[in-house]
This record gives structure tokens, sequence and C-alpha cells, in this order.
């Protein structure tokens, strides 16, 4: 046997980069390996598509957990369907959400239905974009911004 044979292979696969989110149709909540956006994961209960190339809705009682249980950076778009700047800027957060399918998770946050998390970050204008690295706060913007400065504050 040579010393090739008798050593296992190592893997230059990257780590998995996992996200706990809830199902939008059962409210299941679903481990999902991040890096197979692709393969268009599906929730564990429903057998219904979890899609990750899309803004992920949040609200205040699924926000802390997804935060905090998702490995990869978290782009939140605080927002109010009223608001003119948060609906020019929507195809850019949906134009994140497409290109970084796989490495971050782009969500969005209305924040007249969950006023107790956009209290609980000093949501003062809206449309106001969140970077969560590890759980805590990273980057904030303020205002509507382009999808290169959305990018740019992802790390790309």
């Amino acid at each position: 046997m040579t010393d090739a044979q008798a050593q296992p292979a190592k893997s230059t696969a990257p780590a998995t980069s996992h996200a706990t989110l809830r199902c939008q149709f059962c409210s299941a909540w679903n481990r999902v390996d991040v890096a197979r956006a692709a393969d268009r994961p599906k929730c564990g209960q429903c057998a219904r598509p979890i899609l990750l190339d899309r803004p992920v809705p949040l609200d205040d009682e699924t926000f802390a957990r997804t935060i905090a249980n998702t490995d990869v950076p978290v782009l939140v778009d605080f927002y109010a369907d009223w608001c003119g700047p948060c609906k020019m800027m929507a195809p850019a957060v949906d134009a994140v959400a497409a290109a970084w399918a796989g490495r971050a998770l782009v969500a969005k946050l209305d924040t007249e239905r969950a006023q107790r998390t956009a209290q609980q970050f000093q949501i003062r204008g809206i449309p106001t974009v969140v970077v969560f690295r590890g759980g805590a706060e990273s980057a904030r913007q303020t205002g509507a911004v382009p999808q290169a400065h959305l990018e740019h504050m992802l790390g790309g």
C-alpha cells in the first residue's frame, strides 16, 4: 500500500454554512445549508420550497432566531409598504438576494408590522439596511442606495 492509498483524500469543498428559517407556508423551522441554495431546499415538514434567491420575510417572532442561527452574513432591509424610497430600492434588494444566494442571506422586515424589532434596533428612518455577521450588527445604511452599495456592505 502506498502513502497515497493510506491517507484519506482531503476535501477541498468549503464548510457548510447554515441558516435557520421559518417556512413561509407552514411556519416550521428549518436548518438550511445556504451554500446549496441552487438545489432549492425544501421544508422538512410541508416539502414546499425555501427560496433563498429572494429576500426572506422576517417579523418580530422570527428575527432574533434567524439572525442568531445563521452562519453567513444577513442583510436586512427595514422598510414599510407606504415608503416611496423603499419601493425604489426593492429591486436592488431583490437583485442582491439573487446574486448572493449561497453566500449571504437577504431578508426584509416591515417596520409597521414588526415595531418591536424596529425599536430594538433604533430604526429611525426607512429604508435602513443592516448587515449582521455572527448575530451582531456589522454595518448600517439609512436611505435608498443602489445595488452596488448593498453588495459593498456584504463585502463584495
